[in-house]
């Protein structure tokens, strides 16, 4: 179940989230967070424990870096990738996003998180089966693998025009029933359900995911959106998962 903490101002997984596991999708009351510095201050303010916060320079790929902490610093920068998973403890893996995708992924059997953005390229190249994978190839079970998919554009708001449609219908045919719809003569992509049918896809069981409900560029209070704000008022919410140290 995702649920809201009025006092942190954060959505968190029920499927994920334990004494050990922490990870939660930000709002806009954490502040923009398209600058570093912000999502240190929005970590600190929610006490998130870490040794390294790891910061993807997000280019909408589908690349997924697996990071070792070894010595590191507070910060830790990854060129080229949407998608972090690691083994290691206190590590603070991080995306952010305003209307895109966030997921972050648990296996506490094999001690492995994950996070990634996916955008509609990201989700057309099936990003998510590409984080499952990498998690398989690092020890990681697919029955073992939790997800929560976090707060994105709906299919209410998400209208794409022929070219990217055509695209979506070449590349995935089978899933065109499922993810487009008609609204007052345009059609709309429903992104989230398209991540959480890939995910399916890739063998994680339909009782380990999590799928937020609401549509960032509707919920006008809670969430930045680049469809809703574009020059205006744009922001990007900060989202995370990390494995605190056994005491």
């Amino acid at each position: 179940m995702i649920i809201y903490d009025p006092n942190q101002k954060i959505f968190s997984s029920t499927l994920i989230n334990d004494e050990h596991y922490i990870s939660g999708f930000g709002t806009k009351f954490l502040g923009d967070v398209r600058h570093a510095e912000r999502i240190f201050q929005a970590l600190k303010e929610l006490n998130i424990p870490y040794k390294t916060v790891v910061i993807p320079e997000q280019i909408h790929s589908v690349n997924v870096a697996v990071f070792e902490s070894k010595e590191t610093g507070e910060v830790e920068k990854i060129t080229d990738t949407d998608g972090v998973i690691t083994k290691d403890n206190n590590i603070a893996l991080t995306v952010r996003t305003g209307d895109c995708v966030p997921i972050v992924y648990g296996d506490k059997k094999a001690g492995i998180v994950g996070i990634s953005h996916q955008g509609w390229r990201g989700s057309l190249k099936k990003m998510v089966q590409k984080m499952v994978s990498m998690m398989v190839k690092n020890g990681s079970k697919k029955e073992d693998i939790f997800v929560a998919i976090g707060p994105s554009i709906g299919v209410c708001c998400y209208d794409v025009d022929d070219d990217r449609y055509f695209t979506f219908m070449s590349e995935l045919n089978g899933y065109s029933d499922k993810i487009f719809f008609s609204y007052f003569g345009k059609r709309h992509l429903n992104i989230p359900l398209l991540n959480y049918l890939l995910l399916t896809e890739a063998g994680i069981p339909k009782e380990h995911i999590d799928f937020f409900p609401f549509c960032t560029k509707c919920d006008t209070e809670r969430f930045f959106s680049f469809r809703r704000d574009e020059k205006k008022n744009y922001g990007e919410m900060v989202s995370f998962i990390v494995k605190r140290a056994s005491r």
